[in-house]
């Protein structure tokens, strides 16, 4: 049986699973799964193993809150290229390397364990190495799920940075072999949660550099989020732009907004 197999492939009482995933969240109720961290760590610096269980390897350490998990994401963060596994995984709408936003959902679902771990200052640098990547890789939509508040409100700086740089980036009319205005329309839907006018900020200078019938879908959660002045300034905005789905769910946000207000 190959080290993976071992690792990954059989549950805590030495039983077959049909999936390594099963393995992986089955950690969040087993302690027993830090018995399989010093063959994990070993598998997945090991330069003769086969990408693919290196990266699986990755992915559960992440998961698990493991340090030496983010740490491997944040070199890899730091020079993608070079990353062992990259482009193993490609996405099949963009045929782009999706390994990123696995390991961004992996990040965003350790949250649970870093408490046990004492790894969450880890976890918060692994954050900011993945948004920092926000311009030039692709994270499907896993990059929203990164966040709770105040991991948020450590990355603003980050995230103004990375938009900023993308803005100029859009506004020169290069482009990205994936949908790069709508995944910064997502970071600046969850900047908009902590941090309403600066959310809609970033969406305005996002979408006024270039605009798709998606990126304004996913730029509607933003009137939800950022409510007062700066949501119904944004509201508006949309219905002047956006097509007749994106109107009516904007409607929707706005009436929403007036009942809370009330």
């Amino acid at each position: 049986m190959t080290r993976i197999r071992t690792l990954l492939g059989t549950d805590f009482d030495g039983r077959p699973v049909e999936g390594f995933d099963d393995v992986i969240d089955e950690a969040f109720d087993d302690p027993r799964h830090r018995e399989r961290v010093p063959g994990l760590v070993a598998l997945m610096d090991d330069p003769a193993a086969p990408e693919i269980e290196r990266f699986l390897a990755c992915l559960a350490l992440t998961t698990w809150a493991e340090p030496a998990g983010y740490e491997a994401v944040i070199r890899a963060a730091a020079d993608p290229g070079a990353t062992p596994w990259y482009d193993f995984s490609i996405d099949r709408k963009f045929s782009v390397d999706s390994t990123f936003a696995q390991l961004a959902d992996a990040v965003a679902d350790s949250r649970h364990l870093t408490e046990d771990k004492g790894s969450e200052a880890l976890r918060q640098e692994t954050c900011r190495a993945l948004v920092r990547l926000a311009d030039s890789q692709y994270f499907e939509d896993k990059l929203g799920e990164l966040f709770d508040s105040a991991t948020l409100q450590m990355l603003l700086g980050d995230i103004k940075d990375v938009v900023g740089r993308s803005v100029r980036f859009l506004a020169a009319g290069e482009k990205r072999r994936f949908d790069l205005v709508t995944q910064l329309v997502d970071l600046a839907s969850g900047v908009s949660a902590v941090d309403g006018p600066l959310g809609v900020e970033l969406a305005m200078s996002v979408l006024a550099a270039d605009s798709f019938p998606r990126a304004l879908v996913h730029a509607v959660p933003i009137v939800h989020r950022a409510q007062g002045p700066e949501a119904r300034r944004f509201g508006e905005f949309l219905l002047r732009v956006g097509d007749e789905d994106v109107g009516r769910q904007v409607r929707e946000a706005l009436g929403g907004s007036r009942a809370i207000s009330a």
